[in-house]
């Protein structure tokens, strides 16, 4: 079933929140006194029917009512802010949210089971919600009370909600350890490289969400596509790769690319790839399999390495030969350069418009988790791995190791990455399709409609995708989604 936490047309009684405190905007270094919008793009879906997440309810709700300045009584009094902070007015709104929250992502079976089952699941989603509140406020004592509670309801091997919830559980206790005392402003940066922690363990899971999600093959094949047609009748061509497609053994999307060059093309064009990382050894060895892969098919393949992580990419690293054609390849990479400078993300879109690509491949999540507010992030984040979750749901048996793995070991990473991380920590910062078009647009990049449609379509029925997946098209990208929500967008820009 898919994750709605919002009904359209929903009928809210207007309930007390059974929370101890109201839903508060909290900027990451907590000095905020005012309220911009919870995300910088409209929460329009016009590809997909996009249901209302939580964070997009609570943000128009905020324009259309009033706010009132919070008074420093009750239990709010003893956080001693150095700011006054804003309240939403109409909080009570979101206790029938809540209650409809669970209702959408509980489902259950007919009686007394089903009325059990959705009020354990309201229970849960008003736990998860009253402790974010807590950690954003810094209350460690109900925090921790709520997180003793909720480890006893969030099982890993339980419903889907009840999975995905023990993943937050884990990124609100890893934030609620960061937190400064009282009456201080920030928190410490964590010492733990998320990214990097159990790197073998998360190699073994993304290969994994590789062969039995469709997201990532989603990219490769709309990203090989492209390529293919911009390599059509050329005798040079070039591929730079950015993050070398995740990491993943055996160059899965170059050996397809290969594949398609060898079946389409007369005559074999030269080609060249250029994978960009900071693992040398693991890009070689990626290359080396290739270019026997390659050989073997006939086909001429230089492959080069450049040892960079995107921040302290350099534009003389990419050796660019005369007459060969260029095309930058970008699978779930760009958003890990998103900061709140804006800096590296445009320094690396310079680079990339200075080399004069014939086309740029983007594939990034699409959802909004890179805003200002850490509630609104945390509402966004449970909202679209919850969609995640009951697609994993669907494909995989309850007790499955292999979705324990994928779960656990790479979206429980992404998810504490996001919930728990600020600064420079922080590098899980999706974004909308809407927001990227305007950066790219910034940059001086123009949309390359994608016209494949009908093939991409034709593509998720070949590779036998359960159903709940579509595939649909807005404004000439193509959105892969789980029933009604989009989870992967590809576009295609060029100079």
């Amino acid at each position: 079933m898919a994750y709605s936490f919002f009904s359209e047309g929903s009928n809210i009684n207007r309930r007390k929140f059974p929370s101890k405190y109201s839903i508060l905007p909290i900027l990451e270094n907590a000095t905020a006194n005012w309220f911009p919008n919870l995300s910088d793009e409209s929460g329009d879906f016009k590809r997909l029917k996009r249901t209302t997440s939580v964070g997009e309810f609570i943000e128009s709700n905020a324009s259309n009512g009033s706010i009132t300045r919070a008074n420093s009584t009750s239990s709010l009094s003893k956080l001693q802010f150095r700011d006054h902070i804003w309240m939403y007015s109409q909080r009570y709104l979101a206790a029938e949210a809540v209650e409809e929250a669970a209702a959408a992502i509980i489902g259950s079976e007919d009686g007394e089971k089903e009325e059990q089952v959705n009020e354990d699941g309201t229970k849960l989603v008003q736990q998860l919600i009253s402790c974010a509140e807590a950690v954003a406020c810094r209350d460690k004592s109900h925090a921790s009370f709520l997180l003793s509670e909720l480890r006893a309801n969030a099982l890993v091997f339980g419903s889907s909600f009840q999975r995905v919830a023990s993943c937050f559980v884990q990124g609100l206790a890893d934030r609620l350890a960061l937190v400064q005392p009282l009456g201080t402003v920030g928190y410490v940066t964590s010492k733990m490289n998320i990214v990097e922690n159990g790197l073998e363990r998360k190699d073994e899971a993304i290969r994994l969400v590789y062969e039995i999600c469709p997201h990532i093959q989603f990219g490769h094949f709309v990203a090989n596509s492209s390529i293919l047609e911009a390599f059509e009748g050329e005798s040079s061509v070039h591929v730079v790769d950015l993050g070398m497609t995740l990491g993943l053994p055996h160059g899965y999307q170059w050996q397809g690319l290969i594949q398609s060059l060898v079946k389409r093309t007369r005559p074999l064009p030269r080609l060249r790839i250029t994978g960009v990382g900071p693992c040398v050894e693991k890009l070689l060895s990626i290359g080396n399999e290739l270019e026997t892969y390659a050989q073997s098919r006939g086909l001429s393949l230089e492959f080069s390495v450049v040892e960079s992580n995107l921040d302290n990419l350099k534009p003389e690293q990419i050796k660019i030969l005369p007459g060969e054609v260029l095309v930058v390849n970008s699978i779930l990479q760009l958003h890990c350069v998103v900061k709140e400078s804006r800096g590296a993300l445009n320094s690396v879109l310079q680079i990339i418009h200075d080399l004069s690509p014939k086309v740029l491949v983007l594939v990034e999540q699409d959802s909004s988790h890179n805003g200002p507010f850490f509630l609104g992030r945390f509402m966004e984040a449970l909202h679209y791995y919850s969609a995640i979750f009951d697609s994993l749901d669907a494909m995989l048996p309850k007790y499955d190791t292999k979705r324990a793995k994928m779960e656990q070991l790479y979206f429980a990473e992404e998810i504490k990455n996001i919930i728990s991380c600020e600064g420079p920590a922080r590098v899980e910062r999706h974004e909308r399709v809407d927001q990227w078009r305007r950066r790219m647009s910034r940059a001086g990049f123009q949309t390359a409609h994608l016209k494949m449609l009908t093939e991409a379509k034709r593509w998720l029925n070949n590779i036998n995708a359960i159903e709940g997946y579509t595939i649909v098209e807005e404004k000439g990208c193509l959105v892969l989604g789980w029933k009604s929500k989009p989870i992967v967008a590809a576009s295609c820009w060029k100079c």
